[in-house]
């Protein structure tokens, strides 16, 4: 689906993105991890053909991006900005919506059908009210009417720069809860996020940035248990990896909370068990 084949980037003299090569593949649900300036959004800009490489090749589907429109790669690549104000322009929700079906699907009379079912189809999974207006809704709101407009023309490749920054809980849950089932339909899904907690619920794969080098890349569960990598990327891992780094060895293969769960009362069941969950003075088995 995306592929960065020897690629560096420079804002002027600066070299954001150092030299870089990966492939994504149809149908993963990868998360780019790092700290503030790593290059994470940089590199998302080359992957959908906002900015070109200054060496090497991004191939978008088997196409290089240097050849391609920017507007054409939209046809291929969904992109969510962090801040949802950079991509609304539109008076009402629905217009906002209609507005990237025009380019999608042409403005033409034959197709103006089909225009309106996909935007009712958004309106009615984000429960939305077309007739609003989108700079007067909150935050939450803004990022899934952006969210909407993106998804209402169907691109295998979705790319999202940290889609659950300022939402609470039940919008955070709301957005992922649809990219969780897009990806399950076989959208590819690239997202920024440095909610630790959200990728491990989500991800399976991570790419961990640093200085614009790619120093991490596999399953989302191993990199969770690589202090090392966390530490270079200064990030911390997600809360149930942590207290199973915590607890040491016979802990090692649990991510979730059920899993955390299973193992500690499998340990309690037994002698060993107690003995296993008491240390330095301290009953942890409670």
């Amino acid at each position: 689906m995306l592929r960065f084949d020897q690629v560096s980037f420079r804002y002027g003299t600066t070299r954001t993105i150092q030299v870089v090569s990966l492939e994504i593949l149809p149908g993963e649900f990868v998360a780019l991890l790092g700290e503030n300036g790593a290059g994470k959004s940089t590199l998302c800009r080359l992957g959908n053909g906002l900015l070109k490489p200054s060496s090497g090749t991004v191939w978008l589907q088997g196409r290089d991006t240097k050849t391609i429109k920017t507007s054409r790669a939209a046809r291929s690549v969904g992109y969510l900005f962090q801040n949802p104000d950079r991509q609304l322009c539109q008076n009402t929700v629905r217009e906002e919506i209609l507005f990237g079906l025009e380019y999608a699907l042409g403005d033409t009379e034959d197709r103006a059908g089909e225009k309106e079912r996909r935007c009712q189809e958004m309106l009615d999974l984000f429960s939305l009210d077309g007739s609003r207006a989108p700079f007067g809704m909150s935050r939450g709101e803004r990022q899934q009417v952006a969210l909407a407009s993106v998804l209402a023309r169907r691109p295998p490749l979705l790319i999202l720069d940290e889609p659950t920054t300022g939402l609470d809980y039940r919008e955070c849950m709301t957005i992922m809860g649809i990219i969780a089932r897009l990806h399950q339909e076989g959208t590819t899904i690239l997202m920024i996020s440095h909610d630790m907690e959200v990728v491990a619920d989500f991800a399976e794969r991570g790419l961990v940035l640093s200085q614009g080098r790619l120093i991490g890349d596999g399953p989302i569960k191993n990199l969770m248990k690589n202090p090392v990598l966390l530490n270079e990327a200064s990030l911390l891992p997600a809360q149930i990896p942590a207290l199973a780094l915590a607890l040491g060895p016979g802990f090692e293969e649990v991510y979730t909370v059920d899993a955390m769960y299973a193992l500690v009362a499998q340990l309690k069941g037994g002698p060993q068990g107690q003995v296993a969950l008491q240390g330095g003075g301290h009953d942890r088995s409670a």
